[in-house]
């Protein structure tokens, strides 16, 4: 069927949830957009993929979308938030191909999704949920029955759970993350909030050949390994808050919350979540952002990825029919 045509079906589908329009976006992908009394939001049926969440009376996107990205079936949209699974950045447990072949941040995030519903809720906000299941593609790269499910709720506050159900007859092992990017006013003026004291693993200095800053919560998939674990570090002098003068990458052992003070854009952005006990922060710095080719010269100042997720060595695994939901939720106040 072509896009055309799943579209139209879609849209007779789910001609029952007012503000749905399926459209067929760069690259041929197929988008959903939705506008409702509250907010207005874009998902990408490939990877189940938000692209664009922003409240009405916010006067720019919550979420940071790269002028850049590139758009084509099975390749990562840069920005948004991508769906990271069954590892988060290299191969990960049970991973068929070599480390070096397989997919950075698993294969959810370029795989065709299933629109499978939409429906309005009492309060004006919009419920949208996209499935998908193994296939014969997905066992190439980890040979296990699965089913995921993304729920995501378009209101005054964005709600997003990734539920991971394994279907199969055997334990499995993965790791997850919402890779969240936001769009800030400049990186080097936001300070972020609920992290301090917490162990992390300081993925960019152990790539440079250094020591992890703060005690590790195991490496990053794909990263130097680093067992010299050592007492918490609180930021900025004790103030208890992450703040940006060079490249950052760190996985925070956290299960809290925490929050994005933006003083030049006058917002705060809240992140509540549950089920998850890894906290990951990236910004890639000038050097790094040239050398990804997909972000656009200087704009990596105006973004900031806060990600909420199970990874290093907070793996989940599940037992045979057993489920497993990491949900987090997006707030923003002036």
């Amino acid at each position: 069927m072509d896009n055309s045509a799943s579209m139209a079906a879609l849209a007779v589908r789910h001609s029952g949830t007012p503000g749905l329009v399926f459209r067929e976006g760069p690259g041929g992908l197929v988008f959903v957009d939705v506008t409702n009394r509250h907010a207005s939001a874009s998902v990408c049926l490939q990877g189940a993929q938000l692209t664009h969440w922003q409240p009405h009376g916010q006067v720019h996107p919550v979420l940071w979308l790269s002028a850049d990205a590139r758009y084509a079936p099975g390749k990562a949209i840069r920005g948004g938030i991508p769906v990271c699974w069954p590892w988060f950045g290299g191969a990960g447990p049970g991973c068929v191909p070599p480390a070096a072949a397989a997919p950075a941040h698993g294969f959810a995030r370029t795989q065709a999704w299933r629109f499978d519903a939409a429906r309005p809720l009492a309060d004006g906000a919009t419920v949208l949920c996209l499935r998908l299941a193994d296939s014969a593609a997905t066992r190439a790269l980890w040979p296990a029955a699965f089913e995921l499910e993304v729920r995501i709720v378009v209101g005054t506050v964005l709600e997003v759970a990734l539920m991971t159900r394994n279907t199969g007859s055997a334990a499995v092992e993965f790791t997850e993350a919402l890779h969240t990017y936001f769009r800030v006013g400049d990186i080097g003026a936001i300070a972020i909030h609920g992290l301090a004291g917490e162990r992390y693993f300081d993925a960019a200095a152990a790539a440079a050949g250094g020591a992890a800053a703060g005690p590790a919560a195991g490496p990053r998939a794909g990263s130097p390994a680093n067992t010299d674990l050592t007492a918490p570090v609180t930021e900025a002098g004790g103030a208890g808050a992450l703040r940006f003068a060079g490249e950052v990458d760190r996985l925070y052992e956290a299960k809290g919350n925490c929050r994005i003070d933006d003083p030049d854009l006058r917002r705060r952005i809240h992140i509540a979540k549950s089920g998850s006990a890894s906290t990951v922060v990236w910004n890639p710095w000038q050097a790094k952002a040239e050398r990804l080719g997909d972000i656009a010269p200087g704009a990596w100042r105006g973004m900031v990825c806060v990600e909420s997720g199970n990874a290093g060595t907070n793996a989940v695994r599940l037992a045979a029919g057993a489920s497993h939901c990491l949900t987090v939720q997006y707030r923003i106040d002036d």
